[in-house]
């Protein structure tokens, strides 16, 4: 009978870090290594197997048949060796739950139903984290991130509406005509993040409309920033269905009559690899999920 070997250790964990992070950048911060490091560990372990795991032909590489199957038992195997450490470490210590997302999901979603969050359950110490764009740097037991659907995020599932629309101040409103024509407003926008957010330009396109002409923009690099001015009555931005409900609810915020638009971008929420089976982590996340699809829609 022959015997079977395990794979070398080293080129399953890059492998694995390299398929959470989708880049060989971030699994080589994660592992603390080079990335060409990674890159070696990886075609040893394809050696080893004798087969590919990643299509290299497109850009970015997506998973083979192989791939997709080595990932499969990696989530299970290092899922129970992580779901084990974990109940070691913690020992009889009140556990705590890491939520990751994007600075205005945190300010504006999250915070405002922390009570209701912490009352759901008492025995849980919430640890909140604002990082955009999915930062590997401190990865949750539950992560939300802003962008499009990813092959490397199977259990990942979109939260929150898909419709885009402008809102604004009622006291900025009130200086302008009604119904306020959107060329005579002063726009908010993240155009350093444009590759990540639905900006005025995408916006107007999707709602079947033209960008008006020297139409006045204030720029910021977060949205909770655009957010806090035009709650400050500086200008309009754009609102994604549900992400702004504590302030449209208690009129802080109007809704402009008006256009709007469907995007396929979302917000994506995710179980940490390996902490799906940990009962609390995963109430929790069911927890968001449905709160989500009641406010969006």
């Amino acid at each position: 009978m022959m015997s079977s070997r395990l794979p070398p250790f080293s080129g399953l964990t890059a492998f694995y870090a390299a398929v959470r992070h989708g880049t060989l950048t971030g699994a080589a911060r994660e592992l603390n290594v080079s990335q060409p490091a990674v890159s070696r560990r990886i075609a040893a372990l394809e050696q080893d197997l004798g087969c590919r795991l990643f299509d290299r032909s497109h850009k970015p590489a997506r998973l083979t048949q192989q791939g997709r199957e080595m990932m499969r038992a990696l989530r299970t195997g290092f899922g129970q060796i992580e779901a084990a450490a974990e109940t070691i470490r913690r020992g009889n210590a009140k556990r705590v739950v890491t939520v990751t997302g994007p600075s205005g999901f945190v300010g504006f979603w999250l915070i405002p139903k922390l009570a209701e969050l912490e009352a759901a359950f008492p025995e849980v110490t919430i640890r909140i984290i604002s990082q955009e764009y999915g930062d590997p740097d401190r990865p949750g037991d539950i992560s939300i991130r802003y962008g499009l659907a990813s092959e490397a995020e199977p259990l990942a599932r979109r939260i929150l509406g898909d419709e885009v629309f402008p809102v604004a101040s009622p006291h900025y409103l009130s200086r302008h005509a009604s119904p306020p024509d959107l060329s005579k407003l002063t726009l908010l926008t993240m155009e350093s993040a444009r590759q990540h957010w639905h900006d005025w330009p995408s916006w107007c396109e999707a709602a079947g409309m033209r960008m008006p002409d020297g139409v006045r923009q204030l720029d910021f690099n977060s949205y909770a920033m655009l957010v806090n001015a035009a709650l400050a009555g500086q200008g309009v931005c754009l609102c994604w269905s549900g992400l702004l409900d504590s302030f449209l609810s208690t009129g802080a915020m109007v809704r402009l009559d008006g256009p709007s638009a469907r995007s396929v971008r979302g917000y994506f929420i995710t179980r940490r690899d390996g902490l799906a089976a940990n009962e609390e982590v995963m109430r929790i996340h069911d927890w968001i999920v449905a709160e989500a699809t009641i406010q969006g829609g």
